[in-house]
């Protein structure tokens, strides 16, 4: 499978690219090495795998859907004189 590139030079990029086609590379083959060096320079890192989400047997069952519980959040961190937003929906 091929894919297509399509990517905007600075001038100085423009130059490097056209003095490695003088020696006889071509545009694709300069595309196809540079990524393959970036690649080996900054290697794709593993994502970190989640254990145990979702399997708490405390607190509220309904956490994610009862409004209730965040009547509070945040205000301890705002300072003893913030004073929440007024609601709009009231």
């Amino acid at each position: 499978m091929t894919t297509s590139v399509q990517a905007r030079l600075d001038e100085e990029t423009q130059a490097a690219l056209d003095r490695l086609r003088r020696s006889g590379m071509t545009t694709s083959e300069v595309i196809r090495q540079g990524i393959q060096l970036v690649e080996k320079q900054h290697p794709a890192r593993k994502r970190p795998r989640l254990v145990g989400i979702g399997c708490v047997d405390f607190g509220p069952g309904d956490l994610a859907t009862n409004k209730k519980h965040m009547e509070d959040f945040g205000r301890k961190s705002m300072g003893k004189g913030w004073i929440p937003p007024a609601d709009p929906a009231k």
